[in-house]
């Protein structure tokens, strides 16, 4: 997988996505999306979470052509060691992907696999080899589809209606 990050250059110059942007953001600019689609029940300030401080910590987003609106997609990956070690190939340099949300008038379009291209592309940069993620059930065919693999049972995720599974991605640097 690979994907463009540079801040202004187009990802794709053919197909669904053609003339979306992946570029560098923050929670801050993220907010409002992740908020509508992902837990519109909280508000922006109970929805920061530990890390998004983090010197390290990434926030990405896709960007609609100039004029064409604002942000359709975006995710945020943090160096975080997994959690299911026993589901995993030896040891990992691990990083965290969450926050992943594409706004639903472009669900389908290419959004989240150029997010996650993306996000390989960050990570493999900076020596990572493994990325995991606490996958809502309904998600969990896309990740599956990007190469994923479910490592654990369903679980609960507080604060989210939906069930869950953990999710892992071997990547080479």
């Amino acid at each position: 997988m690979s994907a463009d990050i540079d801040a202004g250059s187009p990802v794709s110059s053919a197909g669904p996505t053609q003339g979306l942007r992946v570029t560098r953001s923050s929670a801050e600019e993220t907010a409002g999306l992740r908020r509508s689609v992902l837990r519109p029940h909280q508000t922006i300030e109970q929805m920061a979470v530990d890390g998004d401080q983090n010197p390290e910590t990434a926030y990405f987003a896709v960007r609609a052509p100039s004029g064409h609106g604002g942000l359709v997609g975006c995710l945020r990956l943090e160096p975080v060691r997994c959690p299911w070690p026993e589901a995993l190939d030896g040891p990992a340099h691990a990083w965290q992907l969450r926050a992943m949300a594409a706004d639903p008038a472009v669900r389908g379009a290419g959004i989240g696999r150029l997010l996650v291209e993306a996000a390989v592309d960050h990570v493999t940069q900076r020596g990572g080899d493994l990325i995991w993620c606490n996958a809502r059930i309904s998600a969990e065919g896309f990740y599956a589809r990007l190469g994923f693999r479910t490592v654990t049972d369903r679980y609960v995720v507080p604060e989210v209606v939906e069930e869950h599974v953990g999710m892992a991605l071997r990547v080479s640097s």
